[in-house]
């Protein structure tokens, strides 16, 4: 029997192919949150009934992009962290970033990130890290939502209000926040606000007590950032007032130095 889901079928001016789509939407189930699921769990969370559900993970599996536990649970493999580190590795901006961050880093004697907003998520391109950042499990690659970094804030303060609401149209307010992170989008569009008036965006214990961060945009040929960089302190060595001054100051420069050089490529 011909198996239609290998076939290529045209939507919206593309041709998609649905066994190809079926195993993305796999992949995606796995995140920070989310690092093993039973097939079962997979069929669930997809919809992609078991007897599809079962050929695309074997594929997968068979490809190292999943791997099978003993219990029988499956997680992403190794071949999705190598497709991971070439995709980090070949980003222009994370390139360019580079020596203006470890310039930063090694100024400041603090943590430096760069990160893009994917949805409600911050990803995180580049993290060069202070030892005594209390944040150890953040890495390339991490995501955090957007709500509550000052990085995800300063992005999400440039969409438009509708696009802001459809962004975090599935976040969950009490969840897994810091004890100063906003508590509804109302709340947050006060913050985003005053985070448009002054140019900058300060995190206060919102990700997770004892951590502060601050955050400015880095700009590409668009009017909309191309993405934020911060630096991140622990609480017990910063204020909120010292992120405002020598440390925005250096901030500042440090991304109109890789704005300048996304403008020239």
């Amino acid at each position: 029997m011909k198996d239609e889901s290998s076939e290529p079928v045209k939507a919206g001016g593309r041709y998609r192919i649905e066994a190809l789509a079926k195993g993305l939407d796999v992949l995606r189930l796995f995140d920070e949150t989310v690092t093993s699921l039973k097939l079962r769990e997979i069929c669930d969370r997809t919809g992609i009934p078991m007897a599809t559900a079962f050929r695309v993970v074997a594929t997968l599996e068979e490809g190292g992009y999943l791997e099978r536990l003993p219990d029988g649970s499956i997680r992403p493999g190794v071949a999705v962290l190598l497709l991971g580190s070439a995709a980090l590795r070949g980003s222009s901006l994370a390139q360019l970033s580079e020596q203006p961050l470890r310039h930063l880093a090694e100024s400041t004697g603090e943590t430096v990130n760069l990160g893009v907003l994917v949805s409600d998520q911050v990803l995180y391109l580049a993290r060069l890290r202070n030892s005594d950042l209390v944040t150890a499990n953040i890495q390339v690659g991490s995501t955090l939502p957007a709500a509550y970094t000052s990085m995800g804030k300063l992005l999400l303060a440039f969409l438009p209000d509708d696009e802001l609401a459809a962004t975090l149209a599935n976040h969950d307010f009490a969840a897994n926040a810091g004890p100063n992170a906003a508590r509804s989008l109302d709340e947050l569009r006060e913050r985003l606000a005053a985070i448009r008036a002054q140019g900058y965006s300060l995190q206060d214990q919102e990700v997770a007590a004892g951590l502060r961060s601050v955050s400015v945009p880095v700009f590409g040929r668009e009017t909309r950032p191309a993405a934020a960089i911060n630096i991140a302190v622990a609480s017990s060595r910063h204020d909120v007032e010292s992120l405002r001054g020598p440390l925005l100051e250096q901030l500042r420069a440090t991304a109109e130095d890789i704005s300048r050089l996304l403008r020239a490529t």
